[in-house]
């Protein structure tokens, strides 16, 4: 495809990882034509991809990784993943939030984007257990001093995991006192079967917590979460009020989710198909 040529490279890879995952394996040959560009350009591109961990490069291209459902990715290996996808994301479920209310963002690089996007929301009580998220409103509020309207950011204590989320009895306690208008929840997967699940036992009881102390739970999820499973299932997909994911979701997929799902956002899609 030889509009692809000027893709940036973050564009590139990620349409290399879905290929990979989509087939179960792709040649070096395969993707210099469809994307446009050089044998060396396609090799370093697989040279990333397999440093973050999401591919396997073998002889003449690359396999998807086979992860165990223990499997639990740092934040730093999961935030060079789905950019522009997670932006679009970010963007979308901003929306959804009014001044004044109290919201949940619970770990995650989709709720870290998100963050950003709500920095000029006024008035906002912002629950988190994620460092991250809290990072971004703090560095935010020493930037600018404590301007008119600033959010009130509580970080829920806790023992903090490979994704920089704070987990445990003493995050489960302080979430438990606690009541939000909307709950922002990142995941490790989603399906019909599992619901919505992580790799680690202690982040799944946190975000059984999240669920329940929120009137409204929105999902925010890229597509490549959909069908893959944790070790630990903490949610059904009955308890999300909404989805919100990207344009790369399958046809198949959205009719599936739509039938457990009171509402279904999807990121960067032509204006009839956004929200479904």
């Amino acid at each position: 495809m030889s509009e692809n040529q000027n893709l940036l490279a973050e564009q590139r890879r990620a349409l290399i990882l879905d290929e990979v995952r989509r087939r179960g394996g792709v040649r070096v040959n395969e993707l210099t034509r469809k994307l446009g560009v050089s044998d060396m350009t396609v090799r370093r591109d697989l040279d990333a991809l397999a440093r973050q961990g999401v591919l396997e490069k073998v002889h003449g291209g690359a396999v998807p990784v086979i992860e165990a459902s223990t499997h639990e990715p740092g934040f730093e290996a999961k935030s060079g993943l789905e950019l522009s996808a997670k932006e679009d994301i970010a963007r979308a479920a901003a929306e959804l939030v009014s001044p004044g209310t109290a919201i949940a963002l619970s770990g995650g690089t989709t709720t870290y984007a998100l963050a950003h996007q709500l920095l000029e929301v006024p008035d906002l009580t912002v629950v988190t257990n994620s460092v991250r998220v809290a990072d971004v409103f703090h560095a935010a509020q020493r930037t600018s001093g404590q301007r008119q309207g600033a959010p009130t950011v509580v970080l829920t204590g806790g023992v903090r995991t490979p994704s920089d989320s704070l987990v445990g009895p003493v995050a489960d306690q302080a979430i438990a006192t606690l009541h939000f208008d909307l709950l922002f929840l990142g995941v490790h997967g989603i399906s019909v079967e599992a619901g919505l699940s992580t790799p680690n036992l202690a982040e799944a009881e946190t975000n059984r917590r999240l669920v329940q102390s929120a009137r409204q739970v929105v999902v925010v999820a890229d597509h490549t979460k959909w069908g893959t499973v944790g070790l630990s299932s903490f949610a059904t997909l009955d308890q999300v009020d909404t989805l919100v994911t990207d344009a790369g979701l399958p046809a198949a997929a959205r009719a599936e989710i739509s039938e457990h799902l009171r509402r279904l956002v999807l990121a960067g899609a032509p204006a009839e198909d956004a929200d479904n």
